[in-house]
């Protein structure tokens, strides 16, 4: 049993990482049409577990968090985010979807949708957007910084350092 919450962790560890690309969004400040971005993001969540085999399981898992962004003041800083999303380990091979919402201290909000191929390739799409997001573009990169231990069965915790570029419509 201890293997496959392994997995889990490593499996949700590579996806979370993934989906929350979504938290990049700026402040409730007026921002450039185009800038790079640098924020860490932190979050919690829970999941649900349908552990089939050693080798065949899948979850479902629903989590919140914030990003805080380098220097402050900057692209994410202080914004909250929550996600839904579904990921399975099939022999071996990963997959996985997310669906992020996003919002800044202003208000605005954003919708992307994560889909992750077994191959370890994140594809990420901009869905929909309101007030500055409406039309916003971002290209960047995401490092994790977990996974952290499991504080309750069930949970999970981890931050990720996410850098790039965006554009607003």
């Amino acid at each position: 049993m201890k293997s496959r919450m392994n997995l889990k962790l490593q499996i949700a560890s590579a996806g979370l990482v993934a989906a929350l690309t979504v938290a990049g969004a700026a402040t409730a400040q007026t921002l450039p049409k185009e800038g790079s971005y640098d924020f860490t993001s932190c979050w919690s969540g829970v999941s649900n577990l349908i552990s089939f085999s050693k080798t065949h399981l899948a979850f479902s898992y629903e989590m919140t968090g914030t990003s805080r962004s380098n220097p402050p003041g900057g692209f994410a800083d202080k914004n909250t985010f929550r996600c839904v999303g579904t990921n399975a380990s099939m022999d071996g091979k990963n997959t996985g979807i997310a669906i992020c919402e996003g919002i800044d201290p202003g208000g605005d909000k954003r919708l992307t949708y994560f889909s992750f191929m077994s191959d370890g390739k994140v594809v990420r799409e901009t869905v929909a957007g309101t007030g500055k997001y409406e039309g916003m573009t971002t290209s960047g990169t995401v490092k994790g910084l977990g996974p952290f231990p499991v504080i309750k069965a069930g949970t999970f915790q981890d931050c990720n350092h996410q850098t790039g570029t965006y554009k607003l419509k």
